[in-house]
């Protein structure tokens, strides 16, 4: 069963401490998974260890893993639209919120790891030169 939201792009204006600037990897799932969506959870990993790991360090880039089928996450998954496997980046610069879905790029790329991490890293590579 593949579940994903609904595929638009937002941009959230939501004020935040404007000296933040980063970008938030987050991947939603819910608590059945299918191959695909251990997939997207597993290859986004290895693009983020593989390319941005200084980045993962210095908090330039945080990764989640955010189960939307449990309470504590309902309003983070609300913010998102994310009912199911959904793949967001949120870039936060100096205190705006960007969010960029994913969903339909992981879902099609998900079990190819090549494909995926080389799109993936493209797509991260060209929001951090926003930054």
């Amino acid at each position: 069963m593949l579940t994903s939201c609904n595929g638009q792009n937002k941009s959230n204006d939501q004020s935040l401490d404007q000296s933040v600037s980063k970008i938030e990897v987050m991947d939603f799932h819910s608590t059945h998974r299918c191959m695909t969506c251990n997939a997207i959870e597993a290859n986004t990993r290895f693009t983020l260890d593989t390319y941005f790991s200084d980045e993962l360090q210095t908090d330039k880039i945080s990764f989640a893993v955010i189960n939307v089928d449990e309470e504590k996450n309902e309003k983070l998954a609300e913010k998102f639209e994310a009912s199911g496997t959904a793949l967001i980046l949120n870039v936060i610069k100096n205190g705006k919120e960007t969010t960029i879905d994913l969903t339909e790029f992981a879902f099609m790329n998900g079990t190819d790891q090549d494909a995926f991490s080389k799109g993936l890293k493209t797509k991260i590579d060209t929001q951090l030169k926003t930054l």
